[in-house]
Formats: C-alpha cells, structure tokens, sequence
C-alpha cells in the first residue's frame, strides 16, 4: 500500500508579480493580466484539495493612490478570472507605518492560516521576491520562489526553494519540500 503524501495545509500566493502581472499602484480591474501557467496552477491544488489563498502587500492604499473600493474591485477581477480563492489578506499599510502585517513580516501569512484554520507552519507561501520569502520563513511556512524579471539575484540565491513558473510552484508545493543533500 503506498504511502500518503502529506498535502500542504494551504497555499498562499503573492498577487502582484506572482499570480498577476505587476502594474504599479493598480487601480483599474481591467488592467489585471494573470501570470502565465496561473489559472493551471490554481487548479492543480484546487483539484488536490489544497485551499488557495492571497497575501498582499498594498500600500496604495495609505499613500491614497487608490482607495478600498478599487482594492476590492482589482481582487473581484482577479477572481473572475483566477477562480476563488478560500482566503485574501490585505495589508494596505505603508512601509513607515510599524505594522506587523506588511511583507516581510509574518503577519498575513499568520492571518490567512488562522482564518483557514490552519498552522502557518503546514503553509506554502508562493512569490516573486525575497519580502514574499522572507514572510513566509518568518511565520515558520515553506516558501517557494518563482523569480521574474524584478527579482534580485540575491533574493534567488537566498531562496530555499525556486521553481521556474507557477504551475511549477504549485507541483512542487504538492511534495515533500527539497532537502539539499550536500
């Protein structure tokens, strides 16, 4: 009889740069562009049973480039055409302000786990950069980065765990994580 392999208990995405292309400061849904392999990639752990969820940093919203009602506006055309998600959690915070939420802190990959009712530690955390991956490593999650052409080449080399597109991410977040053996 084969052994189970243990799911993870959620996976979390970054939105802009990783399931999304990045538009600075977006305000307008109908400048949403999913990233390539993106909908696949939800599927597949739709599909196993894993929920899906969004950790977003937005401080657009304190600098008042845009306001609550066009967040959620993005977010509901991110949907539409990524399919639902189980969790969204939403830092609109500015980089001065302190708070625990805004990536690299663990706060939102803390707040989505605990409103999935799940550990952060059972949690994949799926990103562009190294703030996506720094959060993740700081709420105990498994980060798996999916560089683009933003990302630093420090941030990759700093990365536990690099895939080279979102269904990749999403194949890999469906194993055991990678030991390096060496």
């Amino acid at each position: 009889m084969p052994l189970a392999v243990p799911r993870p208990a959620a996976v979390l995405f970054d939105r802009d740069g990783t399931l999304i292309a990045d538009v600075p400061y977006n305000a307008d849904p109908f400048r949403v562009r999913p990233m390539p392999k993106a909908r696949r990639a939800l599927d597949l752990l739709r599909g196993a049973g894993v929920p899906v969820g969004v950790v977003t940093n937005q401080s657009g919203v304190a600098r008042g480039l845009f306001g609550v009602r066009e967040l959620r506006a993005v977010n509901a055309r991110v949907e539409e055409l990524l399919g639902p998600f189980d969790v969204w959690e939403v830092c609109p915070h500015g980089e001065d302000d302190g708070c625990g939420c805004r990536k690299p802190a663990p706060g939102l990959v803390l707040r989505a786990a605990a409103a999935l009712g799940v550990d952060a530690r059972d949690c994949v955390v799926i990103g562009d950069i190294g703030r996506d991956m720094e959060a993740a490593r700081a709420a105990g999650a498994r980060g798996i980065l999916v560089p683009t052409p933003v990302t630093l080449p420090g941030e990759v080399a700093a990365a536990a765990e690099v895939a080279t597109d979102l269904l990749a991410a999403a194949t890999r977040a469906l194993r055991p994580p990678f030991r390096d053996e060496s």
